[in-house]
């Protein structure tokens, strides 16, 4: 058997309350949607991943996906409507059809699907209910519903591509899943265990909820940074990208802002990505007078496509001058801004050596920084 996952991501996510459909929207450090990817693509028994994406997505989802192996297909105007554009593009035997507001797909649950398709044609995961069921009677409790009776269907379901094709050939109407669609067909489903990790994210408590289970598998690592910048030229010194006013200025490639070259060490150091000058080598002319702030923002950008989440930077400047307390709120929202960080996350000191070492004597200035991330 071959498989290809069909992951359906073309849902505007209305219910959550904002402007960005949920399937765009950071968790854990990464989208909702590359989630639901990274835990498909990687099992073995999976040919090829298709996306469905509404046709107003297609730039975004590019943007977030970056260059995984996925192809992407054009939904329609409802989910049956952009399932069927997706099964258009399956080309294996067998097919998974996942929601993308199910991030968090367990292995173990793909091994199961695969292993029913070796003898039913359609398969789905369930979860019994726990809890005590009952119908509503208006606002008050009605009868009890007997909960051996009932379970949860969870996606990815598994289906032989022909099968559910064909099932959708005859199917009139909105399924939520497609296992309603087979066994309207007549097609029996089979039943495997599920995974409460396989919620479905639809309210803005769910999203709570699924923050809460991503920050479960991250690890809290730290990173450390140095710079030392003498002074030469005239003023003013570049001091977290604000221009502080100093008589004298400082020396370097760039424009020498040691606060926030210590800061993309730190960033650097906690995701085992070298230090700035493999990324930004002194000796590249065009790096020349360059605004420190795109040295910050690359590294940023990096420790976020490992899936990683910045959590603070902790930073001290060491010199005898300029004063730096009067500019100290700029500077921290400066580096805010860079990172997309609160203010509050940020943190920049200050302190001398009591006059002694270079910094002392008013030759330059160091920084030490930390920066806290978590990540796989």
């Amino acid at each position: 058997m071959e498989f290809s996952a069909l992951i359906v991501a073309a849902g505007s996510g209305s219910r959550m309350g904002s402007d960005v459909p949920k399937q765009f929207q950071m968790l854990g450090g990464k989208e909702v949607l590359v989630h639901a990817v990274d835990a498909l693509l990687p099992h073995p028994a999976i040919e090829a991943v298709h996306v469905v994406i509404a046709a107003d997505q297609e730039d975004t989802a590019r943007a977030v996906l970056g260059d995984k192996a996925v192809n992407l297909v054009i939904g329609g105007a409802t989910r049956s409507d952009s399932v069927r554009n997706g099964l258009a593009a399956v080309k294996t035997s067998h097919v998974l059809i996942h929601d993308a507001a199910r991030p968090f797909c367990p292995e173990a649950v793909i091994d199961r699907l695969v292993a029913a398709m070796e003898t039913h044609d359609a398969a789905t995961p369930m979860l019994r209910s726990v809890d005590t069921l009952a119908r509503p009677s208006g606002e008050t409790l009605g009868d009890a519903v007997d909960r051996d009776t009932v379970v949860r269907i969870q996606t990815p379901q598994a289906f032989r591509s022909d099968v559910i094709r064909k099932a959708y050939d005859g199917y009139d109407g909105a399924p939520t899943d497609e296992a309603r669609v087979a066994a309207a067909a007549g097609i029996d489903v089979a039943l495997v265990e599920g995974d409460e990790m396989l919620d479905k994210i639809t309210t803005p408590g769910d999203f709570s909820r699924a923050e809460a289970i991503a920050g479960q598998v991250l690890i809290p690592r730290t990173g450390m940074g140095f710079d030392v910048h003498q002074f030469a030229g005239d003023g003013p010194v570049m001091l977290g990208g604000i221009a502080v006013p100093y008589e004298k200025g400082l020396s370097g490639h760039s424009d020498a802002d040691v606060l926030l070259h210590a800061i993309t060490d730190a960033l650097l150091g906690a995701v085992s990505l070298g230090d700035i000058g493999l990324h930004f080598p002194p000796s590249d002319p065009k790096w020349k007078g360059a605004d420190s702030e795109q040295f910050l923002a690359h590294a940023a950008n990096l420790v976020r496509d490992m899936g990683a989440i910045i959590d603070s930077v902790d930073a001290t400047l060491i010199c005898e001058a300029p004063k730096v307390g009067p500019h100290r709120t700029a500077m921290q929202e400066n580096i805010a801004r860079i990172l997309g960080l609160v203010p509050g996350r940020v943190s920049v000191k200050a302190t001398t050596t009591e006059k002694l070492g270079f910094t002392g004597r008013g030759e330059g200035i160091a920084c030490q920084a930390v920066a806290n991330v978590r990540m796989k």
